[in-house]
């Protein structure tokens, strides 16, 4: 017995001729729902439009996405895979189900979709950045029963460095950097290691190949922090719209002199690396002060944009 979710939408006969109408009339109505924040009528809606017209692929997408951001994965892979099965597959199907696939560890499932969106637009930020992030994934796969097992994984996060075979000089410096697990040692860069007094390449070295061995590196979790900010920040877009300005550059906003130059020594070069940066980072910058911050974040907002804010 099938138990694909969309069995259920339109039932067993495909062949049926759509109702084009109908379908445009729940996709009007679910619009309206969304807008007073009627999450579950809208999407009561979107599932009437899929079932009057199957082969509507922006009732498909529009249905996927709700669902994708109601947490309801499955069914939003589904209503994805589905859409992208059309003559012209929609680019943001495309790669929100690359989203949800790298999500549940489906790599290459992942890579597949964004290829087919890179191949017609190989500037295509998103994408782009996607890529990115599904190839970095690959790279630092954890061994496949530690990545089911998460209680396993942070078990072996938490062991302490002085567990592994170091030498002594390795060790003492890991210590009074106050590195303590394994966990600690992902947060720094090979760069901050080596800028610590005693502490050199013939230890880096020794590190590197330690890490490797457990299919880790320097970094890491300072990456998969990045990743995960660049995510939500491009999501945010999406939800405003705005999801093509993240790619303009920072010279566009026309900033003072002052606030240039903040970001400059924070190496931002576009409104998504702005975007994903916090007040705090900002104020954190010497000689930049609320003015300028109040300039920035003016201008994103005309961008409909906004600086990253921390959830506490």
């Amino acid at each position: 017995m099938s138990t694909d979710p969309m069995d259920t939408l339109i039932g067993a006969d495909e062949s049926v001729k759509g109702d084009s109408e109908a379908a445009d009339r729940h996709m009007r109505q679910a619009r309206e729902l969304e807008t007073t924040g009627d999450r579950e009528g809208a999407i009561a809606h979107l599932r009437k439009a899929v079932n009057a017209d199957p082969a509507n692929a922006q009732a498909l997408f529009q249905l996927a996405f709700a669902l994708d951001l109601a947490g309801e994965d499955d069914e939003a892979m589904s209503l994805y895979e589905h859409c992208i099965r059309l003559s012209e597959a929609p680019v943001n199907a495309l790669i929100n189900l690359a989203v949800l696939y790298e999500d549940h560890g489906q790599y290459a499932s992942a890579e597949k979709c964004l290829r087919q969106v890179l191949d017609t637009n190989p500037n295509h930020p998103r994408a782009r950045l996607f890529m990115l992030d599904v190839q970095a994934s690959r790279e630092m796969y954890y061994d496949e029963e530690l990545d089911r097992d998460m209680a396993k994984r942070n078990a072996m996060l938490d062991t302490p460095v002085t567990d592994f075979e170091l030498s002594v000089r390795a060790r003492n410096c890991l210590k009074k950097m106050n590195i303590r697990s394994l966990g600690d040692l992902l947060r720094v860069s090979e760069s901050e290691l080596l800028a610590y007094k005693n502490f050199g390449e013939t230890s880096l070295v020794e590190i590197r190949q330690m890490l490797a061995s457990k299919g880790l590196r320097l970094g890491q979790r300072i990456e998969d922090q990045q990743r995960q900010i660049r995510r939500e920040v491009f999501d945010s877009a999406r939800r405003n719209n705005a999801e093509n300005a993240l790619n303009k550059s920072v010279s566009e906003l026309n900033l003072t002199v002052r606030a240039r130059k903040a970001l400059q020594m924070l190496n931002i070069r576009t409104l998504g690396e702005l975007a994903s940066r916090t007040e705090a980072e900002l104020m954190g910058v010497k000689n930049f002060g609320a003015t300028s911050l109040v300039e920035i974040k003016e201008r994103l907002a005309e961008q409909g944009l906004s600086l990253r804010r921390l959830d506490f």
